[in-house]
């Protein structure tokens, strides 16, 4: 696997080795010890998978305080546009976002620590997400930024006309807005 930094320190982009035959292919996903010598150290106790159409955008979301959650995303039938935001406040990079096409061809990962909202858009007709996250959901720490929030100024490569959001997704509030997420 090669793990590939961004420009927002803790935030890989992580790339397997793809070993293809006359049966199709093979690649490993996870491997903790190799994730452990890059310094993400998280245990991933939960996976959650989710379908979506073209256009529909999910996010921004994260999770507050003792039930914050590091995540590790990729992509297992389609394309997206994965963002994440960071809203530490103490940070350097406050407010800065990474944005990283996945798909099923390129099979790129991306690994978002905790202190981050996470969201993507659905660039192909159909696409299957998978991530895995290390602390379980728990809806009451729950926090959306908006996804059109200026200040983060996203280009989530969706025509406005075509943007399909949840009503919840719709009424985030924006990242001026937000308490420390830690």
């Amino acid at each position: 696997m090669e793990f590939a930094e961004t420009e927002i320190a803790g935030v890989y982009v992580i790339t397997p080795k793809v070993f293809f035959d006359g049966r199709g292919y093979f690649f490993e996903s996870y491997n903790w010890e190799t994730f452990h010598k890059t310094g993400i150290d998280g245990v991933f106790v939960q996976d959650n998978q989710s379908l979506s159409t073209y256009g529909v955008i999910r996010g921004l979301h994260c999770q507050l305080g003792k039930y914050a959650q590091g995540k590790l995303v990729r992509v297992l039938r389609g394309k997206i546009l994965d963002v994440a935001a960071d809203i530490r406040r103490e940070s350097p990079t406050y407010g800065q976002h990474v944005a990283v096409e996945l798909s099923d061809e390129n099979k790129k990962q991306l690994f978002i620590p905790r202190g981050f909202v996470h969201g993507f858009s659905t660039l192909s007709e159909e696409t299957v997400v998978a991530y895995k996250c290390d602390n379980e959901y728990n809806r009451a720490a729950e926090l959306g930024i908006a996804f059109d929030d200026p200040d983060l100024a996203i280009d989530w490569q969706i025509p406005p006309e075509k943007m399909i959001l949840s009503p919840r997704d719709r009424e985030h509030g924006r990242l001026r807005d937000v308490v420390d997420n830690g």
